[in-house]
């Protein structure tokens, strides 16, 4: 058995108003880790402006870049 397989079973042996507060604590955290990942991928990118490693562009500019590496030709 997994650990997750582990984790699962004793969360299911909960009484269900525990079984929600897990959901809703492990919700949060994610959210937290999620705003955590963010800040650093800003904090990168804001160093790397500041390097001139990013070039400056036009919001078209950026939106047509965009379009043209999710739906390459």
């Amino acid at each position: 058995m997994t650990n997750l397989d582990q984790v699962l079973d004793g969360a299911m042996n909960l009484p269900l108003e525990q079984q929600e507060m897990l959901l809703q604590i492990l919700q949060r955290r994610l959210m937290e880790q999620r705003r955590n990942e963010i800040a650093q991928d800003a904090k990168l990118s804001l160093a790397e402006f500041k390097a001139g490693k990013l070039k400056i562009q036009t919001a078209t500019e950026a939106i047509s870049e965009l379009q043209e590496f999710i739906q390459p030709e």
